[in-house]
């Protein structure tokens, strides 16, 4: 789990993280908003099977509210992470 996060509409956060997988590259990562109803992906080019990725996530939150913003890494295997971590962000007018 990372951190919990506090926010302000219209202001971005940012999220980090580290993702790898011994034998294989990390191809991509993934991000939702709806508890991985839906993922958005981002291609991690030129990654390889022997190091960590580090990533970063910017949102800029529209509405106050409390949300859950769901991390997950894609090999390239096309295998997704068995679980996916996740960062609780609260945001204030």
């Amino acid at each position: 789990m990372i951190p919990r996060t506090e926010g302000h509409v219209g202001k971005p956060v940012r999220f980090q993280g580290t993702a790898y997988d011994f034998g294989h590259s990390i191809a991509a990562i993934q991000f939702s908003l709806d508890d991985g109803e839906h993922w958005t992906t981002y291609e991690t080019p030129g990654t390889n099977d022997y190091q960590n990725l580090t990533w970063t996530f910017d949102y800029t939150p529209e509405q106050p509210g409390d949300y859950v913003l769901r991390i997950r890494s894609m090999n390239d295997a096309g295998d997704v992470s068995p679980e996916s971590a996740f960062a609780e962000l609260h945001v204030e007018p």
